[in-house]
């Protein structure tokens, strides 16, 4: 009986190498890291941009809310900006059924607001009758 023989291949066999996952294959890419990496700059410009652009709203109304809390009002709301440039925001609050305009402390210095005499209603006068 003759043994089986034992084939001796001599030629080198083709290294074949293992794909990389697809994660890395797409961080491979340049022009996706570029997308990447800008994308996040651009959202954290535009996140700072609203920040800053609606601060003065924010503390304004944190303000307004205090005022209104110890006078016992119910807040209305604020304006978005500082229009005449002198600290503070033009707002609003409901005290006793009559609206009360208040201008509230847009600095995280000055959180607060005062009464807005100068724009509030006139009080009620009894007419007299003679």
């Amino acid at each position: 009986m003759q043994e089986p023989q034992i084939e001796n291949n001599t030629n080198p066999t083709e290294v074949q190498t293992i794909a990389p996952n697809v994660f890395q294959r797409l961080l491979g890419d340049w022009r996706i890291k570029f997308g990447l990496i800008g994308s996040a700059i651009g959202l954290a410009v535009l996140g700072l941009f609203l920040l800053l652009f609606f601060w003065n709203h924010t503390v304004a109304g944190m303000g307004m809310r205090s005022w209104a809390s110890s006078a016992g009002a119910a807040p209305i709301e604020c304006m978005i900006k500082d229009t005449n440039n002198d600290g503070y925001v033009s707002c609003s609050a409901m005290l006793k059924g009559q609206v009360v305009p208040l201008e509230c402390g847009s600095s995280l210095f000055n959180i607060g607001c005062r009464v807005n005499y100068g724009a509030a209603a006139a009080p009620q006068v009894r007419s007299q009758n003679r």
